[in-house]
C-alpha cells in the first residue's frame, strides 16, 4: 500500500511530463537533437571509428566507405572521427564559459537588484561591457593572449554576463518588494537567506532562457576563432578549426568543411528550438502571437 502512494505520484507526475512534450514537437526535436550530440561528444571514444589525429599520407583524400565513412582530409585522417571529438571540445568549452558567465551575472544581478548602493556601481559597469562588441572584446584578448582553451574561456566569459546581469537585477529588483519576501524578512530571515532562497529561484526561468540561446552562441563564437586562426589550434579537433584546414581543399573534399558545418547548424538549431519553446512555456501569451 505505501509503495502505491510513493509510485503513483510519480508516475502521473510522469505522464503529466510526457504529454507536455510531445504537445511540442519543436522542443521535443530540439531535445532529441541536442541529446544525441552530447552523447557523441560524452562517448566519443567508443562512437568515432579511429583515433581522430592518426595520419595515413597514403590514403589522403579519400571518398566515403565502410572504413572512412565521410572519407579522410589532407593527412589521410577519418573526417567522421574528427568530427565527433571536435564536438567534444566545442560543447566542453562551450557549456563551460556559459555556466560561468551565467553564474557571474546572476550574482552581479542579484546583489545590484538587492543593493540600491550597489546597484550605481555595478550597473555602471555592466553598461560598459554592453557598450562594446562582445566580439571585438574576445578577439582583443585572444590576440594579447594567444589562442588557447583558457584563454577562449576567458575571452569569452568577460563580456558575456552583462546580459544576464541585466535580466536578474530586474527580476530582483520587481521580487524584493513581494509578499513572500516581505514575510521571510518579517520572520528574521537576514538578505543572504532572502537573495539565495526565495529571489534566486524563482529568478532562473528567464536565465534558462537566455542560457540555452546563448549555449548555441558561443559555439558559433569558439567556431568563428577557430575558423579565424584563433581558436583552438591543430591537432586538436574542433569544429571552427576543422572547417578552416578543410576550406582549401573544398573542390577535392568538401565534406571536410561541410561535415564541420552541418554539425554546427544542428547544434545551434537544437539550442534555439528549445530555447523558443522555453520562452513560450514562460509566457503563455506569446502562444496567441503571430508574426
Amino acid at each position: 500500500m505505501n509503495n502505491q502512494f510513493l509510485i503513483s505520484p510519480i508516475r502521473d507526475y510522469f505522464h503529466e511530463y510526457q504529454a507536455k512534450i510531445q504537445q511540442r514537437p519543436l522542443l521535443l526535436a530540439g531535445l532529441i537533437i541536442l541529446v544525441f550530440m552530447c552523447f557523441i561528444a560524452i562517448f566519443a571514444p567508443f562512437v568515432a571509428p579511429h583515433n581522430p589525429d592518426e595520419q595515413s599520407l597514403k590514403n589522403r583524400f579519400m571518398g566515403p566507405c565502410l572504413e572512412y565513412p565521410l572519407g579522410t582530409d589532407q593527412f589521410g585522417r577519418c573526417i567522421l572521427s574528427r568530427v565527433i571529438y571536435g564536438s567534444q571540445t566545442s560543447l566542453a568549452v562551450a557549456v563551460i564559459t556559459t555556466t560561468i558567465v551565467v553564474v557571474i551575472g546572476l550574482l552581479v544581478g542579484l546583489y545590484a537588484g538587492y543593493y540600491r548602493r550597489l546597484d550605481g556601481l555595478l550597473m555602471r559597469f555592466t553598461d560598459i561591457m554592453l557598450a562594446f562588441p562582445s566580439m571585438v572584446i574576445t578577439l582583443a584578448l585572444v590576440g594579447i593572449l594567444g589562442p588557447s582553451v583558457p584563454t577562449i574561456i576567458l575571452a569569452l566569459a568577460i563580456p558575456g554576463w552583462a546580459k544576464y546581469a541585466r535580466v536578474v537585477r530586474s527580476t530582483t529588483i520587481s521580487l524584493k518588494t513581494s509578499g513572500f519576501v516581505t514575510s521571510a524578512r518579517a520572520l528574521g530571515a537576514g538578505d543572504r537567506h532572502i537573495i539565495f532562497n526565495h529571489i534566486l529561484p524563482n529568478s532562473l526561468a528567464p536565465i534558462m532562457e537566455i542560457a540555452t540561446l546563448g549555449l548555441g552562441g558561443k559555439i558559433i563564437s569558439i567556431a568563428g576563432l577557430g575558423f579565424l586562426g584563433l581558436g583552438i589550434q591543430p591537432p586538436t579537433a574542433e569544429w571552427g578549426t576543422i572547417m578552416n584546414q578543410g576550406l582549401p581543399y573544398m573542390s577535392k573534399a568538401p565534406l571536410i568543411t561541410l561535415s564541420a558545418g552541418v554539425m554546427i547548424v544542428l547544434f545551434v538549431l537544437s539550442t534555439n528550438l528549445i530555447g523558443s519553446e522555453i520562452r513560450d512555456l514562460m509566457d503563455p501569451k506569446s502562444n496567441s502571437i503571430t508574426i
